[in-house]
C-alpha cells in the first residue's frame, strides 16, 4: 500500500498549558489544553538564530539522549537509586501552573517519562538559576508540609525523617544526573482557563526543592511528572478526571496549527477507526508500555523480535512517549524495516548531513512522492502510519526514514502526529483514532 505526500520537516512538541473546564461535577469532569510546538516562536525555548534543519537535528539529539537514559532506567529503579528519564536540560514540553494562595506562576518541564512534581523552593540552599523568583512556601497559605508517618510521603521511593522526624524529606535522581532535593508538601494548583476564572486543585503532593542541579537551565522552575506513578500529576488527578487524558498531535504549519491535550470528560476516543490496545503495567510504574506484534511495510510483515522464552515476556516490549520524537526499535526489527522501505521507494539514496539517520533519499524541490505505508500491529490495534509518521526532511532535497536503532523501544511522537491518542489508566487501555489533529 503507497500514499502520497509533499514532505514535510517535523519537529518536537513543546506544550504550553491553557485549561478550559467544561464541567462542573467530579464524575463529569473534563479540560483541555493547548499544546505548542517547542521551537514554536510561543515557546521560551525558541531560537530565532536557528533554521528549521537546526531544530530537526537538536529534536533528534534529544531522542537519542532520552533512549540511553531510559535503557537504563527502564529495568527498574531500586530504592537507593531511584531515577527517572528526563534529560532536564532538553524538556520536549513546557507547562506552566499557578501555585499557591495567593497563586504563583509554575513554570515546569512536563514529562511523560518522570512522575515528581517539584518546583525550586525557598529557602534554597543549593539551587540552578531561574528567571522568576523562587517559590516561598511561607507567603501561601494552602501549603502544608507532608508528615513523614503519613501514605503521601511514600509516593516517592526514597524519602526520609527530617525536621526532628516528622518531615518527610526526598532525594530525587535522573539518568543525566540532574536532581532535586528536599521535603514533600501539599498545595493549591491553580490552572487558568480560556474562560478567565481559574480553576484549582487543593492538597496536591509536589516537591519543594532546596537543593537541585544539573542540567536545568533559567527558564523553567522545576519539573511537571506525567507518568503513570503514585506521584505523578495525571495519577494525583485520577480521582477528578476518572484516570483519563488523551492529546491529539498536528503536523507543524506556517500558520501555527495547535495541538489538544485533554482530560477527563473531554478524554473519550470513540467513533469510526478508533482502535485499542492494553496498556500494560511494569516495573517502573512511570512509563506507558504497550505489546507490538508486528510491523508492516506495505504488504511486507516483519516480526517483533522474540526473547524465545514465552508469550507473556513480549507483552509491553515498547514505550510510548509523547517526550521522545524519532521511534526507535531493536536493531534487528530496525534493520528488516530499512531494507523493506529501501526496496519500496524508487528514488536516489543520500546521507543525512547530521549522521543522526541512517536510510535516506534525495528528493525533487515540492516533488509529490509515493512512500510506503508503515503499519504497527500492537496487539488488537493496527496503527497504519503515513509517510508524515515516518520521514521527515532533514535538508533541502534530503528525506530520512524517522527510526533509529537502539537498546529501548519507543514509540514517539512523530508516529503519532494525526493521531487522537487516548490513556484510560483505570482500565488499563490505550486507543488510537485517525484525526486530522490541526483541525480539532
Amino acid at each position: 500500500m503507497e500514499a502520497s505526500l509533499k514532505v514535510h520537516s517535523l519537529l518536537s512538541f513543546t506544550l504550553i498549558l491553557a485549561f478550559s473546564i467544561l464541567c462542573e461535577s467530579a464524575s463529569d469532569y473534563g479540560f483541555t489544553t493547548e499544546l505548542i510546538h517547542r521551537d514554536s516562536p510561543r515557546s521560551p525555548y525558541y531560537n530565532p538564530a536557528d533554521t528549521p534543519y537546526q531544530r530537526l537535528a537538536n529534536a533528534i539529539r534529544r531522542s537519542i539522549s532520552r533512549a540511553h537514559l531510559l535503557s537504563l532506567n527502564s529495568g527498574g529503579a531500586t530504592r537507593d537509586t531511584p531515577s527517572a528519564v528526563i534529560t532536564a536540560a532538553g524538556g520536549e514540553y513546557i507547562m506552566k501552573v499557578s501555585l499557591g494562595t495567593p497563586p504563583v506562576d509554575f513554570l515546569g518541564i512536563a514529562d511523560t517519562g518522570s512522575d515528581l512534581i517539584w518546583t525550586q523552593c525557598k529557602p534554597c540552599t543549593d539551587c540552578f538559576e531561574q528567571a522568576s523568583p523562587l517559590f516561598d512556601p511561607s507567603k501561601s497559605s494552602t501549603y502544608k508540609n507532608v508528615s513523614c508517618q503519613t501514605s503521601q510521603c511514600e509516593v516517592v521511593r526514597q524519602t526520609s525523617c527530617g525536621g526532628g522526624g516528622s518531615l518527610c524529606e526526598y532525594s530525587y535522581a535522573y539518568g543525566d544526573q540532574s536532581y532535586t532535593q528536599g521535603n514533600l508538601a501539599t498545595d493549591t494548583f491553580t490552572l487558568g482557563s480560556t474562560s478567565g476564572r481559574p480553576v484549582s486543585f487543593p492538597k496536591l503532593v509536589f516537591g519543594c526543592g532546596h537543593s537541585n542541579g544539573g542540567t536545568f537551565d533559567n527558564r523553567v522552575d522545576g519539573l511537571f511528572g506525567l507518568g503513570g506513578g503514585d506521584a505523578s500529576l495525571v495519577t494525583q488527578l485520577g480521582t477528578a478526571t476518572g484516570g483519563k487524558f488523551s492529546y491529539c498531535l498536528a503536523p507543524t504549519s506556517p500558520d501555527e496549527k495547535t495541538s489538544k491535550l485533554n482530560f477527563g470528560a473531554n478524554a473519550g476516543v470513540t467513533g469510526d477507526g478508533a482502535v485499542s490496545t492494553p496498556l500494560i503495567q511494569k516495573d517502573p510504574k512511570t512509563f506507558y508500555y504497550l505489546s507490538l506484534e508486528e510491523v508492516s511495510v506495505g504488504e511486507t510483515k516483519i516480526d517483533f523480535p522474540s526473547d524465545g522464552s514465552s508469550s507473556s515476556a513480549d507483552e509491553g516490549n515498547i514505550i510510548i512517549d509523547s517526550g521522545t520524537t524519532l521511534t526507535l526499535l531493536p536493531q534487528d526489527l530496525y534493520s528488516q524495516i530499512e531494507d523493506a522501505v529501501a526496496k519500496a521507494v524508487d528514488l536516489p539514496k543520500a546521507s543525512d548531513p547530521t549522521q543522526l539517520l541512517s536510510l535516506c533519499f534525495r528528493v525533487e524541490s515540492d516533488a509529490q512522492l509515493s512512500l510506503p505505508t508503515v503499519t504497527f500491529h500492537f496487539k488488537g490495534a493496527d496503527v497504519e502510519l503515513s509517510p508524515t509518521n515516518t520521514f521527515v526532511q532533514v535538508a533541502d532535497g534530503i528525506i530520512c526514514l524517522s527510526f533509529r536503532p537502539e537498546k529501548v523501544s519507543i514509540f514517539g511522537n512523530l508516529a503519532q502526529i494525526n493521531y487522537l491518542i487516548g490513556y484510560d489508566i483505570q482500565n488499563s487501555k490505550l486507543y488510537f483514532k485517525p484525526v486530522d489533529c490541526a483541525s480539532n
